[in-house]
């Protein structure tokens, strides 16, 4: 198989490169890689694969080489032989390669070492067995010893190998432990559950006792503030001295940014949690909550952890009756449980032209049961706080931005539950919140953009101390989150090209805003101006930045063009009766559900949800989208498989299209996404029918597993 004269080179070049592989172990610290020999080094990880197949298909191959169906076959010797010299050449050179590699600043420790030390041993075990299976006394037994021995080399090896690489026993990782889960607030250490979980998630696989980039270890206390070969990572207090923040702002094409690009970078919120932590000087051994509630890092922090364990608040009221709640919700007032199996209710008031005296008025018939009122941005006015005083047992009330002055306020003291009420954005008279020591229960209230002066909520602070007044941002030297941007276009599914609104209260804002499916980010981001316009499907991700403060939370709007507005739709099947919305009407009505299931703007099912869509004239569509929703925890998953049929009537109809979303996760986030399914016509239609299709039976990891899912739609679009 192999020419004399080629196997003759071939065998002395194996031989030379184990002679140099020895010299390069006995040179040890003594060696120095010249710098243009550095790019042969790095080409290690490329190629290294390539012998690891080769030996592992070697060894299977001699470990049956005496079978007597293969003994006499002289390919299958040859072959074999080819793919041991193959297998050693191969990996000799890889070694050498990773020698250079390991020479350089950052590889050090005892991953390297045995990481080292097996890899020179796979190639002298190869080159070995290459030399003498064809001798006497290598025999069937000696084999098969052989290649046990081979695989192991290489399993060890490559095990080491992705230590050195990805962190600490990374195989092993997952079946060794469980994930880390959230420590309630009351528990956490700010180091510890917070700041910790950060460095081993996206730092250690470069910065560990076996792998010491730049000579930076960040496993515990003393390395940490130790620093690296380029000094301090982090100066307690100073965090614009600190290393490590400079290198992880550093963009991410820079040779020393942090972490290298290609690996899990920090996100915005991870990089806040660190810079606060330095300001605060770096403290290893504090509680979270010994920091102040208004504190930077406490607010940075409370992403990573979980709220403190309280129990379920137990009311003394018997449950609404479930006719009257279906009754009273409608397109404009959503009203839900506020958990399961609790007698609660909270209600949503929204669509500002809908609104009148009498939307609350209608509520009578469940008052005892109301325990939150959600009014943002309605056009109440003073004159109907005595209708929601009406609400014996009221915990929650949001009266941000509505009409209020607070001339009658004094209306609410008679709710003795009440302990949170909303005011920010409305104009308050300078006297609205002069009787709050009336009110019984009241723990915090919301000030904001009021038109309250600095000493008049100093004067309302200091008389009542049993309240907190949120009053947004104050110049204390400490950052605060800003509030998200509200997107003011009242039409998200439209025929004609609309103009987008974004706006955030907050003065002197920045609004950056992304249509791709990325993170907006402060820098690269567009940056909304007024003029912006929106002529097809178009999903806007926005966020408000603003010096010295918290960029804010991430809101998603959709916006969906309609071209094609059918005339009318027909369900075939019926929906669960608790999510029956207006009907089959819910689904031209132009109006989209968002995140929030129980709000009557949603047609849900554990069955095949079918309907049909009518339309005078003739059309010719080219894709249907059909808006739905995905929250996992709550059973609600993407349909399992989209169809739809066309034809110039409900008896005459064929396959035109479909979409089978795909496989959905544990850990997806909660979305509402519109499918796009793409059609293909053979001439003009009248009749569409969609048949979306839940999964039958949820997967095992599920806790409803075995259960069907549930399929929610709440607009089926066609353009």
């Amino acid at each position: 198989m192999i020419k004399s004269r080629h196997k003759a080179f071939a065998d002395n070049t194996l031989f030379a490169l184990n002679i140099f592989i020895i010299v390069l172990l006995l040179a040890g610290d003594h060696l120095a890689i010249p710098r243009w020999l550095q790019p042969v080094g790095r080409v290690h990880p490329l190629i290294l694969h390539f012998p690891i197949v080769i030996l592992v298909l070697a060894a299977l191959m001699e470990f049956f080489r005496f079978k007597q169906s293969f003994a006499a076959e002289k390919f299958y010797r040859d072959f074999t032989t080819l793919l041991w010299l193959t297998g050693a050449l191969l990996s000799a050179l890889t070694a050498i390669m990773g020698l250079f590699l390991s020479r350089e600043p950052g590889y050090e420790g005892v991953d390297i070492e045995w990481h080292r030390w097996f890899g020179v041993s796979i190639v002298f075990v190869a080159s070995l067995i290459y030399i003498f299976r064809n001798d006497s006394w290598y025999d069937t037994a000696m084999a098969k010893k052989a290649s046990v021995v081979m695989v192991l080399f290489l399993l060890v090896g490559g095990h080491f190998g992705a230590d050195v690489t990805h962190g600490d026993n990374f195989i092993l990782a997952p079946v060794m432990k469980g994930g880390r889960d959230l420590v309630p607030v009351d528990q956490a250490l700010v180091y510890r559950d917070v700041i910790q979980p950060i460095f081993d998630s996206k730092c250690i696989g470069c910065h560990n006792e076996s792998k010491l980039k730049g000579g930076l270890m960040l496993t515990d206390e003393k390395s940490i503030l130790k620093g690296g070969k380029d000094g301090k990572a982090i100066v307690p207090g100073l965090p614009q001295m600190s290393l490590l923040l400079q290198r992880i702002h550093l963009p991410e094409e820079e040779k020393k940014h942090m972490a290298p690009a290609g690996k899990p970078q920090l996100t915005a919120t991870e990089m806040a949690v660190l810079y606060h932590w330095i300001k605060e000087n770096a403290d290893f051994k504090k509680k979270v909550t010994d920091l102040p509630v208004s504190d930077s890092l406490r607010m940075a922090a409370m992403p990573f952890l979980k709220p403190a364990e309280a129990s379920e608040e137990q009311f003394d009221f018997a449950a609404a009756d479930e006719k009257t709640i279906k009754k009273l919700n409608n397109n404009y007032r959503g009203i839900y449980q506020l958990s399961e199996g609790s007698p609660a209710l909270a209600v949503d008031i929204y669509n500002k032209s809908k609104y009148n005296p009498k939307v609350l008025e209608e509520l009578s018939p469940i008052k005892k049961q109301v325990v939150s009122l959600n009014l943002n941005k309605m056009p109440v006015k003073d004159a109907e706080l005595k209708t929601i005083a009406g609400f014996e047992n009221l915990r929650t009330l949001n009266l941000n931005f509505s009409e209020i002055t607070g001339a009658t306020l004094k209306d609410l003291a008679s709710l003795k539950y009440l302990r949170t009420l909303s005011l920010a954005g409305t104009k308050l008279t300078p006297n609205a919140l002069g009787n709050l020591g009336s009110f019984k229960s009241l723990k915090e209230i919301s000030v904001w953009d009021t038109g309250l002066k600095p000493d008049e909520l100093a004067s309302l602070e200091k008389a009542n101390k049993g309240i907190t007044f949120i009053e947004g941002f104050k110049d204390d030297g400490k950052a605060m989150k800003l509030i998200p941007p509200q997107v003011k276009n009242t039409d998200f599914v439209f025929r004609k090209p609309v103009t987008l609104v974004i706006t955030n209260p907050i003065k002197g804002v920045d609004i950056r805003y992304t249509t791709d499916g990325t993170e907006p980010d402060s820098i690269k981001s567009a940056l909304y101006k007024p003029g912006i316009v929106i002529s097809d499907n178009t999903t806007i991700k926005a966020k408000a930045y603003k010096a010295g403060w918290f960029g804010s939370d991430v809101v998603n709007y959709s916006f969906f063009k309609n071209t094609l507005w059918p005339d009318s739709a027909r369900l075939l099947k019926p929906v669960n009766e608790r999510y029956q919305a207006d009907g089959a009407k819910t689904l031209i009505d132009g109006e989209l559900g968002g995140m929030n299931f129980g709000n009557n703007k949603w047609l849900g099912t554990q069955q095949d949800m079918e309907f049909l869509l009518f339309f005078k004239n003739p059309i010719k569509p080219a894709v249907l989208t059909l808006n739905c929703l995905k929250i996992i925890g709550s059973q609600i998953f993407l349909p399992n498989e989209i169809q739809v049929w066309g034809g110039v009537d409900e008896q005459h109809l064929k396959l035109i299209g479909g979409l089978k979303p795909g496989m959905q996760k544990k850990d997806d986030p909660n979305v509402v996404l519109g499918l796009n399914c793409k059609l293909k016509l053979a001439g003009p239609i009248n009749c569409i029918k969609v048949i979306a299709k839940p999964i039958y039976k949820l997967p095992d990891w599920h806790p409803a597993k075995g259960k069907p899912s549930w399929v929610f739609v709440d607009e089926a679009l066609v353009n």
